[in-house]
């Protein structure tokens, strides 16, 4: 009995112990997700330590480090405004988290979005790839997929303040055979009211670097395609002085383009930042003011028009609606016939849209 009742008493010391630790492992954990992320990961922290090595889950990590990293970096400049912080679930698969802050001091509105989401592809998402090449072998007319990426779009007060927007994403799909297809896309792109040379450069040399580290050949591959993506056909302009784009690439393998994609959203702090530091207490005019109304105008015509990844949201059910549409700003116009005069800064900028320059070189 006696036996019986010690080996009880150790059994259950060990059971508190092991408790102990676990709920200590917990509070760490949970100390953890505060200083490292915005909210805890879709997937939830402890099944991303699981499945670690798998680049889905390093994936996820790298958008929520992303977004934290953007988050306060915008919240260090803007201390008057907070960011809300809105965890979302689908009821298709996954969910995602919404950071924006709004009617600050210094952003007007600052948006940074991370969404893991998974299911069955629609018709229509799914005829949308097959438009860019893509060939998809369904099953029963069901495709699953997967897709996780971070987003960010930045609407400052300041006209003298650029834009600012960046997305990087991984998608895979299974086929009928049980092939996966997977590829990343992504891009940073800047949106300035008024041409700053020295901005402009900056801007793309921290990109070039980011880019120069894998291949040198990617920044001018890259530069071109964002230049002609972010192009508003139906205006003959760009909408910003661009900076770099890419999709569906798989080559040359899912470890060297998932480095590239880190580089990238490595980048975004360093390459913006700094341009908001330096223009954020410029003094402006009303008339400035009123040229950057008419351009967010613009910003609102291409992402609503063209945008692929706003497309791809509202084709795809149980999409948060909300989210999607963060990237609109707060407030815009459209004047009748708007034409500035010659030679004026306003046209300056409007060059630069219409015929796209090289920026460090």
């Amino acid at each position: 009995g006696t036996l019986g009742g010690l080996g009880l008493a150790l059994a259950l010391g060990l059971w508190r112990r092991q408790a102990a630790l676990a709920a200590a492992w917990e509070d760490e954990e949970e100390k953890e997700l505060r200083q490292r992320f915005m909210a805890p990961p879709v997937s939830g922290l402890r099944e991303l330590r699981r499945r670690r090595r798998e680049l889905r889950s390093r994936m996820e990590l790298l958008i929520m480090e992303t977004q934290a990293e953007m988050c306060r970096a915008l919240a260090d400049l803007d201390p008057g405004a907070s960011f809300a912080v809105d965890s979302w679930e689908r009821k298709e698969g996954g969910g995602g988290i919404s950071c924006v802050l709004q009617d600050g001091e210094v952003f007007e509105k600052a948006g940074v979005n991370v969404s893991v989401v998974s299911g069955l592809l629609s018709e229509e998402a799914a005829r949308q790839m097959r438009s860019r090449g893509k060939s998809l072998k369904a099953k029963d007319g069901k495709l699953p997929f997967c897709a996780m990426g971070v987003s960010s779009v930045i609407h400052p007060k300041n006209p003298h303040v650029p834009t600012m927007h960046f997305n990087y994403r991984y998608f895979e799909i299974e086929e009928a055979d049980g092939n996966k297809q997977w590829w990343f896309g992504g891009g940073t792109d800047l949106t300035p009211t008024y041409l700053n040379e020295e901005d402009a450069v900056h801007f793309h040399k921290t990109l070039k670097e980011a880019c120069d580290k894998h291949d040198l050949k990617l920044y001018p591959k890259y530069k071109k395609w964002c230049d002609d993506y972010f192009y508003i056909k139906h205006r003959g302009e760009r909408r910003g002085i661009g900076g770099i784009f890419f999709d569906d690439v798989d080559s040359p393998s899912k470890e060297e383009v998932f480095q590239f994609v880190k580089s990238c959203a490595k980048a975004v702090v360093p390459c913006y930042i700094p341009i908001v530091k330096k223009h954020c207490h410029d003094s402006f005019t009303p008339e400035e003011k009123l040229w950057q109304q008419l351009r967010r105008g613009r910003y609102v015509e291409f992402n609503l028009v063209y945008d692929r990844g706003t497309k791809f949201g509202l084709l795809t059910p149980g999409s948060r609606i909300e989210s999607i549409l963060m990237s609109l700003p707060l407030t815009a116009r459209w004047e009748y016939m708007h034409n500035p005069p010659e030679s004026s800064k306003e046209a300056e900028i409007l060059e630069v849209l219409r015929n796209p320059k090289d920026w460090v070189h």
